[in-house]
């Protein structure tokens, strides 16, 4: 009995491990277009050398335009360990590595506090939960972006429709300042 019992939870340490990676993502991986990423970025009102933070930065689209682009010194937060590699090969091959990072990690273990600039493409159960976070650390004045989704609570100061993104959909954009 005791050697059946074994093998079962040997059996199952894979998918608990499995179950558990899932639930701490915050949001599927869905790349944002790049037509959007620059939208994005205009709204929140970027400028050179401000210090900008994307939650969930995926394959590194919105800290690279943040940094190569606008000039700004661009952070992601990424939890996925592929997508961190991709996202740092890439930083590095086109030589932004002085104003643009990944960090492999998870978001609600961050400190945001000397952010500019957030950027934000999570599920709207995740925006919930990271945004106690928020509150205890960003300064007055920080920018915040959601991309389709709203942080309950919070009003935002403006909306921006986009009709087409390039690609066929529509997206709408939130710019909260703290």
């Amino acid at each position: 009995m005791t050697r059946r019992l074994l093998l079962l939870a040997a059996a199952l340490l894979p998918l608990l491990a499995q179950e558990k990676k899932n639930t701490e993502k915050l949001a599927p991986y869905y790349p944002t277009p790049e037509t959007v990423v620059e939208r994005m970025l205009k709204l929140g009102g970027l400028k050179p050398g401000e210090k900008m933070f994307d939650l969930g930065s995926g394959d590194g689209r919105v800290v690279i335009m943040a940094a190569d682009k606008f000039k700004a010194d661009a952070t992601g937060v990424e939890y996925d360990a592929d997508l961190y590699k991709q996202s740092s090969d890439r930083i590095k091959a086109l030589g932004l590595e002085k104003r643009a990072r990944i960090i492999h990690g998870d978001i609600l273990k961050q400190d945001f506090s000397p952010a500019h600039m957030l950027a934000v493409y999570l599920l709207p159960s995740s925006n919930d939960k990271i945004r106690p976070m928020l509150e205890k650390q960003l300064k007055p004045g920080t920018r915040i972006v959601a991309h389709d989704f709203m942080f309950q609570g919070w009003t935002p100061v403006k909306e921006e429709h986009v009709e087409d993104d390039g690609e066929g959909r529509s997206h709408t954009l939130y710019l909260y300042v703290r």
